[in-house]
């Protein structure tokens, strides 16, 4: 059975000869990985990640490998910086993929919302559409005559297209056959004698309903414009102030993809807490086992790792009510990493070591 396993076909030629490159180097020194692991600091589990080209090492896992190897590590980080501009066009590539799915998709949805035309849908005979009648291309909603104004006065009895009686309906001059040509009102006509005139209520009490109707609505419109602009006021002033974790990730270095909370949980190494950015805050030692706390400041987070461990042994990290486990399982391997757990400072961690011929427990302090 090959020790390694073959390489996706859709990777990029030049990850795929860096990838197997990093694997002729590991072959030549005689070492498994989870001893790479061990003497370079990455996790067996990022080893494994790197080498089946499902993640590019980082350039410090390279130079580590390379001194572990007595390979010049300029020629390594040569090659790693071809590798990585591949893999940095491979992600720009797929992320415009992404986006044009999206688009696609959401185009989709905003058709079935929008269905089919009102009105019959039917294109009209004259053949084109026509301009000015919202809808899609060449089709255009069925449109009902529309009255004429003395269709509409004769229907309410003098009045408008509002239903609003005009006071001097039922004359010549105001709507129908005497207005003029602009549509405006004709010039009022003489005022005819008698107890009153059109509807039989005297002129003057029509007139002072209409001033007081006009003088309720201007109010109606002074008083919304008020309230409209004292809630824009108040939604100004209730403005939330920034999270402050947002502003806290944003000022992440390069390469560090989580902080606190968001660390629960994951890889250390696929996250960009390790590396330079670790430190050991802790360790003790359990019969032949190492077991250490592994801080992280900028990320916020901790992991627990033991070394010259058993297989079965196990390590386990408690900061708070988070806790994450890991065990060393296949023949032959040494150490283990557990995932990380959120911390504000390394003293509000503990890690632990079990090992399983004995059962003995062992904690940092």
């Amino acid at each position: 059975m090959p020790r390694w396993k073959a390489l996706p076909d859709e990777l990029d030629p030049q990850i795929r000869e860096f990838t197997s490159q990093l694997r002729r180097l590991v072959d030549r020194s005689g070492l498994g990985v989870a001893a790479v692991a061990d003497r370079t600091g990455y996790s067996k589990t990022s080893w494994e990640r790197y080498l089946n080209g499902r993640l590019l090492a980082p350039k410090g896992a390279i130079v580590a490998l390379a001194e572990v190897t007595g390979t010049n590590p300029v020629h390594l980080t040569t090659m790693w910086e071809l590798a990585e501009r591949a893999w940095s066009r491979s992600e720009m590539r797929h992320d415009m993929t992404m986006e044009a799915i999206r688009i696609s998709q959401a185009r989709a949805a905003l058709s079935e919302l929008a269905g089919p035309p009102s009105g019959g849908g039917g294109r009209p005979r004259g053949g084109g559409a026509r301009t000015g009648v919202a809808g899609p291309a060449g089709v255009s909603p069925s449109v009902p005559p529309q009255p004429t104004a003395t269709d509409v006065r004769d229907a309410s009895g003098g009045g408008n297209s509002w239903g609003v009686t005009h006071p001097d309906a039922g004359y010549p001059g105001a709507y129908g056959p005497g207005a003029p040509a602009a549509g405006g009102y004709g010039p009022p006509p003489a005022e005819p004698s008698g107890p009153g005139r059109g509807s039989g209520r005297p002129a003057g009490k029509r007139r002072t309903a209409m001033f007081l109707v006009g003088a309720l609505g201007a109010l109606v419109v002074v008083a919304a414009g008020l309230y409209v602009t004292e809630t824009q006021g108040d939604t100004k002033e209730a403005k939330p102030s920034p999270s402050p974790t947002v502003t806290k990730e944003a000022k992440l270095p390069p390469g560090v993809k989580c902080n606190g909370d968001s660390c629960e949980g994951k890889d250390a190494e696929v996250m960009g807490c390790s590396g330079d950015l670790v430190t050991t805050a802790g360790s003790a030692v359990v019969g032949a086992t190492t077991v250490e706390i592994r801080y992280s400041k900028v990320c916020g987070a901790a992991w627990g790792r033991i070394t010259q461990a058993a297989q079965g042994d196990t390590v386990e990290i408690t900061s708070g009510t988070s806790k994450e486990t890991d065990s060393v399982d296949a023949p032959g391997d040494t150490v283990a990493y557990t995932m990380m757990v959120p911390a504000a400072a390394a003293t509000d961690v503990t890690a632990c070591a079990v090992l399983a011929a004995t059962g003995e427990k062992g904690c940092t302090e």
